[in-house]
């Protein structure tokens, strides 16, 4: 039985130490690259816009109106940018909070009541684990306060002009009504909508 395990557990499809050694130099994967963002300002104004895309908005926005935890969404979408060599996992880690009051304001401006992390509505975290390091109470409190007590946010987390844009967002009246089809950066009809049938005279 032990030798069965011992079989196992060396086959167990974990990478081999020293693996990661053997990759080829010419052709890395994109983590392995110079990342794209080093500053924390820039990082956080693409985000922004990316999260502020008509399509992306409105996706963001009905995860968050089904209690997906906000920094379940932060830790998914800074870890998969990570993967695509958007930033190291230094940026990656400071970039959660700012991400994190991104979506919080943006929730707000959609009245959408967000559940910030996971025990949240039973008050049970101390601290939240994320990344291999942790968000300490007093943060989490921060983030709970601007969210239900609608207070300010906290100075120089976001950029000043992040601040005034989210103020000026207007979120669709509802999130599962049917967006418009027509393009508009082009003024030609979607290649998704219904064609238009024109009548025989």
């Amino acid at each position: 039985m032990d030798m069965k395990y011992a079989q196992e557990a060396l086959t167990g499809g974990r990478p081999i130490p020293g693996q990661s050694l053997t990759t080829d130099p010419s052709n890395p994967t994109p983590y392995e690259k110079a990342p794209k963002y080093t500053s924390v300002h820039e990082a956080t104004r693409s985000i922004f816009e990316h999260f502020i895309d008509a399509e992306n908005y409105v996706a963001v926005m009905e995860v968050l109106s089904d209690d997906v935890p906000i920094m379940d969404v932060v830790q998914a979408f800074l870890f998969g940018g990570f993967q695509e060599g958007k930033w190291n996992p230094d940026l990656m880690l400071m970039l959660a909070e700012p991400v994190a009051y991104i979506l919080l304001a943006l929730a707000e401006r959609a009245n959408i009541d967000p559940v910030i992390y996971n025990g949240e509505k039973l008050d049970e975290a101390e601290e939240l684990a994320m990344m291999g390091t942790t968000f300490q109470k007093e943060r989490l409190k921060n983030m709970e306060e601007f969210s239900k007590e609608k207070i300010a946010l906290p100075e120089g987390v976001l950029p000043r002009e992040i601040t005034e844009q989210i103020k000026t967002i207007q979120p669709p009246e509802s999130l599962l009504a049917r967006q418009p089809e027509e393009n508009t950066e082009t003024g030609e009809e979607s290649l998704l909508a219904e064609p238009v049938v024109e009548e025989q005279v």
